[in-house]
């Protein structure tokens, strides 16, 4: 840690402030999750294609898992005050450069690249940092707490953009939202700072028991000898990435498909509101009734929510306000579910002594599902008319991440595909 990051013994009530300071930062970060209403505002004359008009969303989600990887080198080395200070700097930078432009190759390389690195780097710092002034027995809620931040951004970020582009225009809007976004991150970054040496978080004022039952640590290198890390890999991408092909649509779907165009901006809002929710529900409930069983639920919960929006078209019955809201809601506590039983499926698996890099490996599979569902379901309107062929394709693929989701169990026993590497023991450390 970093010298000018001491506080005195004995300040646990410090976690507090700096987990509120994660969260505000994160929660100040849900443009990414309102893509699809800066989409559904890019005007017609500056002649993108559908697809290019996911290019920023979609560069953004494969990105991103990276730039989480490198945020948490970066974050011990010059501490979380620093990274975070220069996340809301980059994430600025990404809202800034493309408001003075109308071309779809500098709003990906500015969004994509830019707001991918402010994220990454503020979402590794905040996790880990607030987890270090808490016992274990609450790092699952603190660590919900943030991750529900980041989840829940677009609730305000959606309606705001919506009725700023009506008054201000879509390049002012991304403009203010740039300056706004810095200012807000800079200044959560200032009160993040590492607990001080020999610092030991307590529970209820008592010291908080530890587990003693050993596990088996797999070092990053060694999830690739697991054929379990493919099929968690794989199912994660399907996952995450039919739920990613609706939020970066969003807006689109609820203005051409249904024709409630008006309440697209809320939409995002109740789908922001579900996945934030289903991050804390989802993670709860795997730690009572088991990963598997919770992800096979989402799963195929999500697959038959995906059809049923499929179905929901202007003109139709189900085309109501209400229903439209909470089918969005519960699609965004599923999706929400991916992003709080994957982490926690990871550390049990592998171990937590090299989580961070372990889970940054597993989570690229949440980039890639993004990426291509998005970059798919553009392309697919842009041939047919209509998303519905990327609806069916998602709900096979969510179908496929149940079936295999079944077949998961730990390799804390029945570990490598290959010889260990250090004879007598099934992995080495």
């Amino acid at each position: 840690m970093n010298p000018e990051e001491k506080v005195k013994p004995g300040t646990n009530h410090r976690g507090a402030i700096v987990t509120a300071a994660g969260t505000i930062a994160l929660l100040s970060m849900g443009i990414l999750y309102s893509w699809s209403v800066i989409k559904a505002n890019i005007p017609p004359e500056w002649g993108w294609a559908d697809y290019q008009k996911s290019l920023p969303f979609s560069t953004a989600c494969i990105v991103l898992p990276f730039t989480t990887i490198l945020g948490a080198k970066l974050l011990g080395k010059h501490g979380p005050r620093r990274v975070v200070t220069a996340a809301g700097i980059l994430a600025g930078l990404g809202m800034i450069i493309p408001s003075q432009s109308t071309s779809p190759w500098v709003h990906t390389l500015a969004f994509g690249l830019l707001i991918a690195c402010g994220i990454g780097f503020t979402f590794s710092s905040a996790s880990a940092t607030s987890m270090m002034w808490f016992p274990e027995s609450k790092t699952g809620l603190i660590s919900g707490i943030v991750v529900a931040g980041f989840g829940m951004g677009s609730a305000w970020v959606a309606p705001l953009a919506r009725a700023s582009i009506s008054a201000n225009g879509l390049a002012d809007t991304m403009l203010y939202f740039g300056f706004g976004m810095t200012l807000v991150v800079v200044l959560c970054a200032q009160f993040m700072l590492f607990p001080p040496a020999g610092f030991i978080p307590t529970a209820n004022g008592k010291a908080d028991p530890v587990s003693a039952t050993p596990v088996e640590e797999f070092q990053p290198r060694q999830l690739f000898r697991t054929w379990q890390f493919y099929l968690i890999w794989i199912a994660f991408a399907f996952g995450s990435g039919a739920g990613l092909m609706v939020i970066g649509n969003l807006a689109l779907i609820v203005k051409d498909q249904i024709g409630l165009a008006a309440f697209g901006a809320i939409a995002v809002s109740a789908l922001a509101l579900g996945n934030g929710g289903g991050r804390v529900l989802y993670g709860v409930l795997s730690d009572h009734f088991g990963r598997k069983a919770i992800l096979l639920t989402a799963f195929l919960l999500q697959a038959g929510l995906i059809l049923l929006l499929m179905n929901m078209t202007a003109g139709s019955p189900q085309a109501n306000v209400p229903l439209l809201m909470l089918l969005v809601a519960v699609i965004g506590a599923n999706y929400g579910a991916n992003l709080a039983v994957f982490p926690a499926l990871t550390r049990d698996y592998y171990g937590p002594k090299n989580y961070a890099m372990n889970y940054g490996i597993v989570n690229t599979a949440w980039g890639m599902g993004g990426f291509i569902l998005s970059q798919l379901a553009g392309s697919i309107r842009d041939v047919t008319g209509t998303y519905n062929q990327a609806y069916v394709l998602s709900t096979v693929m969510l179908v496929i991440a149940a079936i295999l989701t079944g077949f998961l169990k730990s390799p804390q026993r029945v570990n490598v595909l290959s010889v260990p590497d250090k004879p007598g023991s099934s992995v080495s450390t």
